[in-house]
């Protein structure tokens, strides 16, 4: 299987796998730091401005607040424990290959069931009292601001992009990709976890349900072997592994620019759960993303409501 993939002899004498090796996370940390410092690299080339770009309010405060509110608290409860439960996770599903021993599987599988449990929170929240396809959907003004977007950064001589609305279109392709791979790291992490005791289940080393690899009988009596013992299990592992390694680079790419002073105003949001009008008006199309000083805006189609505060759904779409 190369350098990526680790396998073992199964009782057979068949090769199974048995997870991602050391030297895919040595590659996924590798990818990261390359990306951070060759958009650093890149950003200082082209002459963007490292540092938050301001507007004139003047012409452009009526009926805006001072402060305009981007997450409510229980969205940044959710984000800050989802963020904390990665972070353990990826610690404690990496650092014991490097030869460190401590009681690792236990932390692991109790922040995964942390990482459950806050985005079934969420889904719920978000269903319920947020307004959910803002950051599900995509439409055709979505894809025109992305190819904007993207002329922008492939030549200076583009125009300016058009600002997003509450959601840019890079934040919501981050989202579904974190959507995507979080859900393979925690149906395959579940599996797994099948295998060692916990205070809900006994231990089961053999997955019942993706682990027998006899199909039946034959003729002379003799069992079918549809699939190599152990090969389910091994594709498990390695999914779970590619998942957390993808989360590496991931998770890298979110706090670098999280931190980054030209788009701070993101982390204090999520910190404080408001930026103020100047950067609302710097940053963000009020036509796409409406806020009413002092008012609820009118509920979206399909059953969701925003945020009972000052601030809106999209308007974009």
């Amino acid at each position: 299987m190369g350098r990526w993939l680790d396998v073992e002899l199964n009782p057979w004498g068949q090769e199974v796998l048995q997870g991602v090796s050391l030297e895919l996370m040595y590659l996924a940390i590798l990818l990261a730091v390359l990306f951070v410092v060759g958009h650093m690299l890149w950003y200082r080339s082209r002459g963007f401005s490292e540092h938050e770009e301001t507007v004139d309010v003047q012409e452009s405060v009526a009926g805006i607040p001072e402060r305009i509110v981007r997450h409510t608290l229980p969205s940044r409860i959710f984000h800050w424990t989802m963020g904390a439960s990665m972070l353990v996770l990826l610690i404690t599903a990496f650092v014991p290959l490097l030869g460190l021993e401590f009681a690792w599987v236990t932390i692991h599988w109790i922040a995964g069931a942390v990482l459950i449990l806050t985005i079934i929170y969420h889904v719920i929240h978000s269903i319920v009292w947020q307004d959910f396809w803002s950051m599900m959907s995509m439409g055709a003004k979505d894809v025109r601001e992305a190819v904007g977007h993207f002329r922008h950064l492939l030549s200076s001589k583009s125009p300016e992009p058009e600002k997003p609305g509450k959601y840019p279109f890079d934040h919501r392709m981050y989202h579904q990709g974190i959507v995507v791979v979080s859900l393979a790291a925690i149906v395959t992490g579940v599996l797994m976890t099948l295998r060692i005791k916990t205070p809900f289940w006994e231990p089961n080393a053999y997955y019942p349900f993706v682990d027998q690899a006899v199909a039946g009988m034959n003729e002379m009596g003799e069992p079918v072997i549809s699939l190599m013992p152990g090969a389910a299990t091994g594709l498990v592992f390695v999914i779970h592994g590619i998942a957390g390694v993808a989360l590496i680079i991931m998770v890298a790419a979110h706090i670098y620019f999280a931190i980054r002073p030209d788009k701070r105003y993101y982390l204090w949001g999520m910190i404080r759960g408001w930026i103020d009008r100047e950067q609302y008006l710097a940053h963000f199309d009020p036509d796409k993303w409406s806020v009413v000083d002092g008012s609820i805006q009118e509920s979206p189609p399909g059953g969701a409501i925003a945020d009972s505060t000052v601030s809106a759904p999209r308007a974009d779409d």
